[in-house]
């Protein structure tokens, strides 16, 4: 394995303060240049490439592993699928009068992430090929359960301009293909000195392909904003800080009732708080011009959750303690 080059380490370790910088930037791109909003056609292959490198850095012998690991499966549906949905039902009461805020807070914070939270688990000591196993699982899921959960939440006529397309392609798009890739990238490695060295290239693209991720979809969606939308988005904001604050001590509590170790506990936490929001973006896109501040309410919980997530990375470790960590510091 090559050794890290030093620019690559110092982006690491400022990766926070390098997605701040890509996100005041893309703010400020979309604000005074409106033809930005083209920049979605560049969301889903920037998605997919960070995916790939995302996979591409998690042995797929451990993917095997954790695919067998039914208690783990078992708690991460039950959080995801049943604990979840009490949560999101019980805030989205508080837009409940507003169709769009209501459809986009229910798309987004019903649907489990499968992407960066790979990385900001692994931040957090979490055991993210555990999660990295879990990811068709929990998009195929999300996937059949969502209109069922939109129908309950929202009603029937919400359900019917929903359009299953971009979930299908987002499967496809951003899971299949970059896992596929992945795969095989891996296999050739044995095989191959050079595919090697390439494998070692692309994982040091992480860091810039997220800040790629986030400029693109924050430079496309504000460039949309018209007056007086922005007040009305920002109504949501209290909703996503108080899912990300409920979910922290519920994710626990399944962990521990679980009977889960820490590294898995802590996966599952992350997975709870985090959403799908990337993903379940180009589903937001399509629904018809009623619901057109939809999107901007799901870029909104991107942006809310990016600062949870640095403080989960801190968090989380604290609040499920490795014991062999505590002694080591004792």
């Amino acid at each position: 394995m090559t050794s890290t080059p030093a620019a690559v380490g110092w982006a690491e370790r400022h990766q926070v303060a390098l997605y701040v910088a890509a996100i005041t930037g893309a703010v400020v791109v979309g604000l005074l240049a409106p033809a930005a909003e083209h920049a979605g056609s560049l969301i889903n292959p920037a998605i997919a490439a960070l995916l790939f490198v995302t996979f591409l850095g998690v042995p797929f012998a451990a993917i095997g592993r954790a695919a067998k690991d039914a208690r783990f499966l078992g708690s991460l549906l039950v959080l995801n699928f049943l604990v979840v949905p009490v949560v999101v039902f019980g805030l989205s009461r508080f837009v409940a009068a507003d169709e769009a805020l209501l459809v986009g807070v229910l798309l987004v914070l019903l649907t489990p992430c499968i992407d960066y939270v790979i990385v900001f688990t692994d931040l957090a000591g979490g055991a993210h090929e555990r999660l990295l196993a879990a990811a068709p699982i929990l998009m195929l899921l999300q996937m059949l359960l969502l209109p069922a959960y939109l129908w309950a939440f929202a009603g029937r006529d919400v359900v019917d301009v929903v359009d299953p397309e971009p979930f299908v392609e987002a499967l496809v798009v951003l899971i299949v293909i970059p896992l596929a890739a992945a795969a095989a990238v891996q296999a050739l490695v044995r095989r191959s000195p050079p595919v090697e060295r390439a494998q070692n290239v692309a994982a040091w693209t992480m860091v810039p392909l997220m800040m790629i991720v986030l400029a693109t979809v924050i430079a496309s969606q504000v460039a949309t904003l018209e007056h007086g939308d922005l007040s009305t988005v920002l109504k949501v904001l209290p909703i996503y800080v108080a899912f990300l604050v409920v979910m922290a001590p519920l994710g626990r509590l399944v962990a521990i009732r679980s009977g889960l170790d820490v590294p898995a506990a802590r996966a599952l936490t992350f997975s709870g708080a985090t959403r799908n929001s990337l993903v379940v973006l180009p589903l937001a896109l399509a629904l018809p011009a009623e619901l057109a501040l939809v999107p901007l309410v799901v870029v909104t919980q991107t942006l809310v959750e990016l600062v949870g997530m640095v403080v989960y990375t801190r968090v989380i470790p604290r609040i499920l303690p490795d014991p062999v960590e505590a002694a080591r510091s004792a």
